[in-house]
């Protein structure tokens, strides 16, 4: 992979996140764009570094353009159930993530859940922050950092378990690892 591809896949990688924190895809460029800006470094040590300084930017920068929605999302959140929620149902006991969902699938179920719980979710599982950072980030007190986290765990399996069979075929569509928000996937 050439230094250039390697950029605009870490760029592609800020948006994403910051599209998934936000909901907004105007908001999410400019914010990946301007932390993005300054990715020219001498040793690739420093480089490795600076990138995950940026995702930590991403995720600040986004947190605060959303704060007021974020806010009330919490509103709703304290206000919710931990163990149901309307209009989601729990996915079966055996159920097991679909090979052939892909990472738009994942997009379209993250964006399902309420912005609180998706955002205690992305920090949490898929960023791999530590409950006491991401309730200091989300200015919650950790008995909400926990119910938020169970209640979009429980919707983003929900989500994909209502995802419909896709008529492509796993010859049809190559596999290939893909990394999204720090985790490792087989996708197409």
């Amino acid at each position: 992979m050439t230094i250039e591809n390697d950029t605009r896949n870490h760029v592609a990688d800020l948006y994403w996140l910051a599209f998934l924190l936000t909901g907004h895809e105007d908001l999410s460029i400019e914010i990946a764009s301007d932390t993005a800006v300054s990715g020219d470094y001498a040793s690739p040590f420093f480089s490795d570094w600076m990138r995950g300084w940026q995702r930590r930017l991403v995720i600040g920068r986004a947190l605060t353009a959303i704060h007021d929605e974020l806010a009330d999302s919490a509103r709703r959140t304290q206000l919710a159930r931990a163990n149901s929620s309307a209009g989601s149902s729990v996915a079966p006991r055996n159920w097991s993530l679909n090979p052939d969902t892909t990472k738009a699938d994942l997009q379209q179920a993250l964006l399902a859940i309420d912005l609180f719980p998706r955002a205690v979710l992305l920090l949490g599982v898929f960023e791999g922050m530590r409950m006491e950072d991401a309730a200091i980030l989300l200015k919650a007190d950790s008995a909400l950092i926990r119910k938020a986290q169970a209640i979009g765990l429980r919707e983003l399996t929900a989500n994909l378990a209502g995802k419909p069979l896709t008529n492509i075929s796993s010859q049809e569509a190559p596999k290939k690892l893909c990394s999204w928000l720090r985790t490792t996937v087989v996708c197409h």
